[in-house]
């Protein structure tokens, strides 16, 4: 069931990626449409990556640290704390206090590259939309 359950998240980034990349291809960037549609893609990162974290977490992989401690609780206390990484890891915090172990550091890295690359892509896209219509 987990399984499957990554395999739909999975799929739900790789068109979320897919409608950015239309994006990119067919609309003006300094619109209220693209500022939507990269929100939407920032928390379908965001939240992808945390029930992946969880799934691998409900599977029995240790892949997160809470404050010292291997992630536990309920499962609302879980994904609270999936969430709250996902979050400080997209957006270049990194606070600290929750950190990856095992097969959690390589999501995270893989994570925090995309949103390190997003805003990039996004203002080159955009200051080259800018120049070609000039």
């Amino acid at each position: 069931m987990g399984g499957l359950f990554a395999l739909a998240v999975s799929l739900c980034l790789l068109m979320s990626f897919n409608i950015f990349i239309r994006t990119f291809k067919e609309r003006n960037f300094l619109s209220i449409d693209t500022l939507l549609i990269v929100i939407f893609l920032y928390l379908s990162i965001l939240i992808g990556f945390s029930m992946i974290f969880l799934i691998l977490d409900s599977g029995g992989f240790d892949v997160l640290v809470d404050n010292g401690v291997i992630m536990e609780g309920s499962y609302l206390e879980r994904l609270h704390t999936c969430l709250y990484f996902s979050a400080v890891t997209l957006f270049s915090l990194g606070y600290g206090d929750v950190i990856p172990i095992g097969f959690g550091r390589l999501l995270a890295v893989l994570e925090a590259l995309i949103g390190y690359v997003l805003p990039a892509v996004f203002v080159a896209r955009t200051v080259w939309g800018l120049d070609k219509g000039s």
